[in-house]
């Protein structure tokens, strides 16, 4: 038995597909498209299992999004592989009217239909009083309550999926609009279905053959039918049926109404100037938080890689298997590990916005601004989502109904600081910044660590409004996004969002740090045939050989060898062949950097020192001064704030966009700007 979830974005959807499968769930693609394909299983009865298919959030039968495509596709083709035996509505009970539109029509194709009135307990804080009875009476539906954050009324929800029958009403009949051509239409189909044809008449995708399509369309030309203008017309009348509806079964405490919080809170949250403000004050408290609360949990990772380390240097015999392991992955592995607690805390605040209704407002408040440079409020949801990972940023950009605005959207999303570069301001920073710096109650590593991201956030806006002018599109955009009620954040949800996002940090990025760290071992603990052998008796006798010659056998390695075949073109941006290095590496992922860096400073050395130790005693190879000075710093985090440096991202733009244009065009303007920014920047400060 296959059910379908559908609804509005922001109904509480997805929450009842994970309350219903839990894990028994698998995430895929539509096929031959990108849209992402969440289905499940769930036990209806001791007897019956389900197929749940959490379609993606519509607002009707007419798509404008790849996402509400695939909706409309399954919904209306009895002939799709995912066609549902019962579809289940859900519906945000404090604003019900947005999600009897879609409700209406599946209704009037005849589909086996339940209504869920999620959040019922959030309408009756509102002051909203909702007669279910009535209401199912009104639609000739089953009408059930239900609340999937708390798992209330789920067992109800399973025994109604299995008795429900054909809807017993029609609710808005379009044969009193068109006739005739209605009429018509039926004959033409060999079905009896006013809206069904009416569909077919808009093409609208159908199960229709192709000759049944043909009569259609010169059916349509010979009655001067407008698909445009009809849709519009039949949504406005189908408006007005359900305003009929919800006047007989809605009741409204108006005292409540007028104290209700939402409102309140909205009237400061979406005010033209207060509300940017808050918006700014809440990413300063983010980045201040990331640095101030994580330290503690960072400095025991750090302790605790260097005892481990040091404990295996000296319990392990000693050879090339000890050396591997202390100087190469653990080295490395240590080197991302320490930034965990930030990477936990910059995630949990996303979790914890979007779970409280937060997000929704600050797509809202930013979509005036955003349109002045080819965007629009939904663009803000991918370009913040950017802030934790670019790859579901890009993907999440397929709401956006404007292919034009959708593009931008895509191509500038790579310049959001995601946390793949938290590691790298966060050790540069660090390195050039007392932890004890302050500026009054403010903490300068916070400030400094917002600027950066607001940079990427400002290089994005003024990329987008090039990309404007350049991109030549005219289709339009619309913007229409329901305003969630307040919610106090699911801690579940939230610490379960967490955990994936901390596992997939660790062990996507660990398996590619952990591979890339025993090659890089291997490249700097080998060189050609008598290159370690003349370094030894060259500088055997000078000052401090135990720290020269490490360093002189690194450089004649095959890592330095690689390094310095790139350092030419690296060293106006203050770059030597150490960071050369790392910069080929961290293409694979951004994070590698860190860990790179980590292991190049280690192979050959004795102490365990944390990675910003190492870093802040390196030198200047040619000099002997301390080599990561301001200029150094500030040049490597503006390379790594506008560089693309990622594979994945790359691959996702690729799948996105159905082509190669883009992706290299986007590879190619984003290293130009990272290389003359770094430029500038060091040739100014230094």
């Amino acid at each position: 038995m296959k059910i379908a979830l559908a609804g509005n974005p922001n109904s509480g959807k997805s929450t009842l597909f994970n309350s219903l499968t839990g894990l028994n769930q698998q995430v895929g693609n539509y096929p031959g498209i990108t849209v992402d394909k969440k289905t499940g299983t769930c036990n209806l009865s001791s007897e019956i299992k389900a197929e749940i298919i959490d379609l993606p959030g519509t607002y009707s039968l007419y798509p404008k999004s790849l996402d509400e495509k695939v909706s409309q596709d399954i919904l209306c083709d009895i002939t799709n592989l995912d066609y549902p035996e019962v579809t289940v509505i859900i519906a945000d009970s404090s604003n019900l009217r947005k999600s009897l539109l879609l409700l209406t029509q599946i209704i009037d194709l005849k589909m086996k239909v339940v209504l869920a009135l999620n959040m019922i307990d959030v309408s009756r804080d509102l002051g909203i009083v909702i007669d279910k009875d009535v209401l199912s009476e009104e639609l000739g539906i089953p009408v059930v309550s239900i609340n999937a954050r708390k798992h209330e009324g789920l067992q109800n929800l399973k025994d109604i999926i299995l008795d429900v029958s054909t809807p017993k009403k029609t609710i808005f009949s379009v044969s009193t609009l068109f006739p005739v051509l209605i009429a018509e239409g039926n004959n033409i189909r060999g079905k009896e279905n006013d809206y069904a044809t009416f569909l077919s008449l808009c093409k609208q995708k159908l199960n229709n053959n192709s000759a049944v399509k043909i009569k259609l369309e010169v059916l349509s030309k010979d009655e001067g039918f407008n698909p445009t203008r009809s849709l519009a017309t039949e949504t406005v009348r189908r408006y007005k049926e359900i305003d009929k509806i919800l006047a007989k079964c809605i009741g409204e405490n108006i005292a409540l109404i007028k104290r209700n919080f939402t409102k309140r809170i909205d009237d400061l949250l979406l005010h033209p100037v207060l509300g940017y403000l808050f918006f700014l004050l809440v990413l300063f408290f983010v980045f201040q938080a990331i640095f101030s609360w994580s330290q503690l949990p960072m400095e025991w990772i750090d302790n605790g890689f260097s005892f481990f380390s040091n404990w295996v240097a000296t319990n392990l015999p000693q050879g090339m298997l000890n050396d591997l392991i202390v100087n190469g992955i653990l080295a490395g592995l240590g080197g991302i590990m320490i930034f965990v607690p930030q990477i936990a805390f910059l995630f949990a605040f996303i979790a914890f916005l979007e779970d409280t209704g937060y997000m929704a407002r600050v797509s809202f408040i930013t979509d005036k601004i955003l349109r002045g440079f080819g965007l629009n409020g939904r663009s803000i949801i991918p370009l913040l989502s950017g802030a934790a990972c670019a790859v579901p940023a890009i993907m999440s950009a397929r709401t956006i109904s404007s292919s034009k605005e959708r593009l931008i959207t895509i191509f500038v999303v790579p310049l959001m600081s995601c946390s793949a570069r938290l590691p790298v301001y966060t050790l540069i920073i660090s390195m050039m910044i007392p932890e004890t710096a302050s500026w009054g109650m403010f903490n300068v590593q916070g400030l400094v660590m917002m600027a950066f991201y607001l940079l990427g956030f400002i290089a994005a806006l003024l990329t987008a409004f090039v990309l404007k002018f350049i991109i030549n599109q005219k289709e339009k955009g619309y913007y229409v996004m329901e305003m969630p009620s307040y919610k106090i954040p699911d801690y579940k949800t939230v610490i379960y969002t967490i955990i994936e996002k901390v596992k997939v940090f660790l062990f996507d990025a660990g398996k590619i740090i952990i591979a890339i760290s025993i090659v890089l071992w291997v490249l700097s603990s080998y060189a050609p045939s008598g290159a370690f052998d003349r370094i030894e008796q060259e500088y055997a006798n000078v000052e401090n050989a135990e720290v020269v010659v490490p360093s002189k056998k690194l450089e004649v390695s095959y890592a330095g060898m690689i390094g310095k075949s790139i350092e030419p073109a690296i060293k106006p941006l203050g770059f030597d062949w150490r960071i050369g290095i790392s910069l080929i590496t961290s293409f694979a992922a951004r994070e590698v950097f860190v860990g790179t860096m980590s292991t190049i400073y280690s192979v050959g050395g004795t102490d365990n020192y944390s990675i910003k130790q190492k870093l802040k005693s390196a030198k200047n190879l040619e000099t002997g001064e301390v080599f990561f000075t301001t200029a150094v710093g500030i040049s490597l985090m503006l390379f790594y704030a506008f560089s693309m440096q990622c594979m994945s991202t790359i691959a996702v733009v690729y799948r996105e966009t159905k082509g190669w244009k883009w992706p290299l065009i986007q590879l190619l303007y984003m290293s130009v700007l990272a290389y003359m920014s770094s430029f500038i920047a060091y040739s100014i400060l230094s």
